[in-house]
């Protein structure tokens, strides 16, 4: 029996092909070589012929932001990975670089890899390497196994770094001595060669606005560290002078703004780095940045904004006068942003009464500082003025410790609105009491009726007996007419009944009338 193989059909030909054509065009647009491979996530340069003689980039930056691996291999004409090569994929996770020429890497061929996590430099020409590149990355995985060494400080910091307890697997690192003997890198020795280390005269650095200070920073370390002041966005004056050691930073006429800052000094050198650092405190006067008239929030609200070191104590007056806070006026603060206080004066169901003239006192060692503010909650009643509002009735979303944007007027209430929202309830109220008016004048005059309507003329009248069978107490009609008799009574016959003033005959109905008196007499207990 022969076996027949089955060819593929046009339709997966066609998809294979289709497929081809992707790679084709994806290996064309990000420049890929020819001993390489590229998808959109991986580049993979493996392939000793022709070979490659530098880092492969694509010809658009954007093209390597989703490329997260980088494998290369077997390429001898590769000698350096340079400034700004690998900086071109920013998402790139893991580089790979072995059995290669690689003799040199730039101190800033990683600046701009962050995500970096693992780094194999594996059996390359890497007779040095500095600690630059990589001091910012956090690498989980560092291999430099099988390259030439050379027995120096500026490879003392790769002996620190498997000494350190990032670095869980120790690697069979070894280097080349002046007298090109084989020494393993964890008992390299090489004298005037440490970490430095960095420390500060003052960790608790005080002073008051618009005075001077001066920091000092000692350093030590083998060769000698370089010094630097890391003082990001200080805005007071300063100068500094790191040629000497200890190194000197002066910050003139301090301002209120640098309060909080942190100062750094940095000392590095080829084995590593340190770095001492301390907060900026700054005292100063309070200073009212912010205060605005009153807002309907759950509460009514004067919004304000304090600075002040230390804290400072805020007292309200009303009208001149020291205003006592109780659980109905007081103060709250919402927001605390290192100096700066955010807050306001919270009112509950403030009336006319509490219209006028608020002031605000803040006040600390250093001074003090105040700021006024005119109050109108609701007109007086019945002066005409306008109308009187009442915060309850409306309801307002704006958040309690969101006070950046108090000048908001989307929640403001106008004087139209509110005008016009009395009068529909006016004219409601007017509508409501004409409906009441009308249903009691309706029921008193039903109960009249009813009180008087059997003695009147219009009442039904006939004589008390108006059935002429003689169980006239079970005819439904009997009760019909239990009023005096009139002159016209005795008319149309004893079979009638009169309602009002006309007589109308009535024919009993035998079937109804045929129950006796001893069936209609109540049972008793007794019985």
């Amino acid at each position: 029996m022969v076996s027949r193989r089955r060819r593929p059909g046009p339709g997966l030909a066609r998809l294979w092909g289709l497929c081809c054509l992707a790679l084709g065009c994806w290996r064309g647009a990000l420049g890929c070589p020819a001993s390489c491979r590229c998808s959109s996530w991986r580049v993979w340069c493996a392939e000793p012929a022709p070979g490659i003689a530098s880092f492969p980039v694509p010809q658009r930056s954007a093209e390597g932001d989703n490329v997260t691996e980088i494998y290369i291999a077997n390429q001898r004409r590769l000698e350096s990975i340079n400034d700004n090569e690998v900086g071109f994929y920013v998402g790139l996770k893991n580089l790979t670089v072995v059995d290669s020429g690689l003799r040199f890497v730039s101190r800033q061929a990683f600046v701009k890899n962050v995500n970096l996590q693992y780094i194999n430099l594996s059996r390359n020409k890497l007779s040095s390497l500095s600690k630059k590149p990589f001091r910012h990355l956090g690498l989980s995985d560092l291999i430099l196994v099988d390259n030439p060494f050379k027995c120096s400080c500026e490879i003392m910091w790769i002996k620190k770094f498997q000494e350190t307890k990032f670095y869980t697997e120790t690697q069979d690192l070894y280097c080349m001595d002046d007298n090109n003997k084989r020494t393993a890198l964890l008992d390299m020795k090489v004298p005037n060669c440490d970490v430095p280390s960095a420390n500060l005269s003052n960790y608790n650095i005080t002073v008051v606005e618009g005075k001077s200070i001066t920091l000092y920073c000692d350093t030590t370390g083998g060769p000698p560290p370089n010094v630097s002041w890391v003082l990001t966005n200080l805005v007071s004056n300063h100068e500094s002078d790191t040629s000497k050691n200890p190194a000197s930073l002066t910050i003139k006429n301090v301002s209120s703004m640098d309060s909080g800052l942190w100062i750094s000094c940095v000392a590095e050198n080829i084995v590593g780095e340190d770095q001492a650092s301390a907060e900026l405190t700054v005292f100063f006067a309070p200073n009212i940045t912010f205060i605005e008239s009153p807002t309907p929030d759950h509460h009514w609200c004067i919004p304000f904004t304090v600075k002040g070191n230390p804290k400072p104590t805020l007292q309200w007056f009303y009208e001149g006068a020291i205003l006592n806070e109780s659980e109905y006026i007081c103060t709250k603060i919402h927001v605390i942003n290192q100096s700066e206080y955010h807050g306001c004066l919270q009112l509950d169901n403030p009336t006319h009464l509490n219209n006028g003239a608020y002031t605000l006192l803040a006040k600390n060692e250093y001074g003090e500082d105040e700021k006024r503010v005119d109050a109108h909650f609701m007109s007086v009643p019945g002066d005409g003025s306008g109308p009187i509002v009442d915060p309850d009735v409306y309801e307002y979303e704006t958040t309690p410790n969101d006070l950046g944007d108090t000048t908001n007027n989307s929640n403001q209430i106008t004087s139209t609105d509110v005008s016009n929202k009395e009068n529909e309830d006016s004219i409601t109220v007017y509508v409501v009491v004409g409906i009441a008016a009308l249903v009691c004048t309706g029921l008193v005059v039903m109960l009249i009726i009813l009180k008087f309507g059997r003695h009147s003329k219009f009442g039904m009248k006939g004589p008390s007996s108006v059935i002429s069978n003689d169980d006239d107490s079970a005819s439904p009609l009997h009760h019909i007419s239990n009023g005096s008799n009139t002159p016209s009574s005795s008319e149309g016959g004893p079979d009638a009944v009169i309602i009002g003033m006309t007589k109308i005959p009535v024919i009993e109905n035998p079937q109804y009338f045929g129950i006796t008196n001893s069936q209609l007499k109540p049972d008793t207990c007794g019985n």
